[in-house]
């Protein structure tokens, strides 16, 4: 009876905070911690300290770069290659918010890319839904190939003390996702009618509704931008360097080695100040970046659903063990549907990561086997109200890029199911063959 007032408890606090999103979900993760504290006698699980160190030194090292004006430089880099190749857009276009995304750990770089998207694909009479859709899809699938994401942190906490390095998690996400990003590329190809026989474009057109989009992309970049992205990508290279190669990690004048959690954080708040002293952005700036609004969400909402749900696991563990462990065990692939559906509620990897991860390892399933699934909770495309999707839409005036009658069957549902049945498949086999 207890474990199940406590599964209420738990659920209520998850359905309220995202019904808020953002910090909602880490504030009402404390409150339901506060009830199962005081009022159920839980005794309180550690705190996620190291996960929420690691994104705290990433997040100040990307702002860093985003103050300078480093993210617009990588933008202005990915408009021109758009521009200069028109014919192929749908797939240039995902492949560079993928990247991007992979780059910065997060997915609203793609934002200053949309306008640029679709101002290209109407001019050169391509449907906008084609290269919209699956560049928005493919933004978000970079989050779990990054390995300066949040969600990355997070994995990499949860499977450190297991022996697994961040470079073990590459080696299974980053070709699965990159290849479900291409294969959802492929279908978006023959998505819908050419424009020219699109009925809602033509009338559209008729009425005066299409506009020719005002770019603003066009203001010089200083030169401090070049500078701050060019150093943070090699700061990027220097941490995949650092978990091939442990010698990196190693302290001088001892035997100890440095995990890949301590080595992150120590190098990206000085990757931070190498920025701030070649760049010198205005330092009060560094705070106001989306980069760090982002990164400082993702904290709130892992610190109050990971201790909620360590805590509410750890009570139970033997119980959820004798009851649903033996299932897991026996067909570990069905967790990729926990993950994909709590992602679906928590609209946050990093969240569902902390929180729903640990439970896998407690269910008894092999950490090789999680790893392969990590690309599972890339679901923020399932339902139409993340903030990529709306922008996707808002920026397509032809009305191709759209949300379907009942809802769920809008114009990234099929991109992004293709891209997370691919790349959950292969994340299963690669670990299998990698690890």
């Amino acid at each position: 009876m207890d474990i199940l007032i406590q599964s209420i408890i738990v659920i209520a606090v998850i359905v309220l905070g995202a019904r808020t999103s953002g910090v909602g979900l880490g504030i009402w993760g404390f409150v339901g911690l506060f009830v199962l504290v005081f009022f159920c006698g839980l005794v309180p699980a550690s705190p996620p300290i190291d996960v929420l160190l690691i994104i705290l030194a990433v997040v100040t090292a990307a702002s860093m770069m985003d103050a300078c004006g480093g993210v617009d430089y990588l933008v202005r880099i990915g408009s021109r290659i758009v521009r200069a190749n028109p014919k192929h857009i749908t797939f240039i276009a995902p492949t560079l918010t993928w990247f991007f995304t992979v780059l910065t750990g997060t997915s609203h770089t793609m934002y200053p890319l949309l306008p640029v998207i679709y101002e290209v694909s109407v001019s050169n009479k391509i449907r906008p839904e084609r290269p919209l859709a699956a560049a928005t899809v493919s933004s978000m699938a970079g989050i779990t190939a990054s390995p300066v994401s949040a969600a990355t942190a997070a994995m990499l906490a949860i499977m450190a003390p297991h022996g697994y390095s961040l470079v073990d998690i590459l080696i299974v996400t980053v070709p699965s996702s990159f290849i479900g990003v291409i294969l959802s590329c492929v279908y978006s190809l023959y998505v819908g009618k050419d424009l020219k026989d699109d009925p809602v474009y033509l009338d559209k057109l008729k009425r005066g509704e299409i506009h020719q989009v005002e770019l603003s992309n066009e203001t010089p970049i200083p030169a401090a931008g070049r500078r701050a992205a060019l150093i943070f990508s090699l700061g990027v290279v220097w941490v995949i360097l650092c978990g091939l190669f442990p010698v990196l990690r190693s302290v001088p004048g001892s035997d100890t080695t440095l995990s890949m959690s301590t080595t992150l954080q120590i190098f990206m708040m000085t990757l931070a100040t190498i920025i701030y002293m070649f760049c010198r952005p205005p330092i009060e700036a560094v705070v106001k970046t989306p980069t760090i609004r982002a990164g400082l969400t993702a904290l709130i909402s892992i610190f109050g659903l990971a201790w909620l749900g360590d805590t509410f696991i750890g009570e139970h563990k033997t119980l959820l063990l004798d009851t649903i462990g033996y299932y897991a065990a026996a067909y570990p692939w069905s967790f990729a549907f926990v993950l994909f559906f709590t992602s679906i509620v928590l609209f946050s990897q990093a969240a569902t990561i902390r929180t729903v991860m640990p439970l896998g390892l407690t269910l008894g399933i092999p950490p090789i086997f999680l790893i392969g699934l990590y690309n599972a909770p890339n679901t923020h495309y399932f339902l139409p109200t993340y903030g990529n999707l709306v922008a996707a839409i808002a920026f397509d005036q032809t009305g191709t890029t759209r949300i379907g009658r009942f809802i769920i069957n809008h114009s990234f549902m099929i991109p992004g199911l293709i891209q997370s049945s691919v790349s959950i498949i292969l994340g299963i086999a690669l670990a299998n063959i990698f690890l």
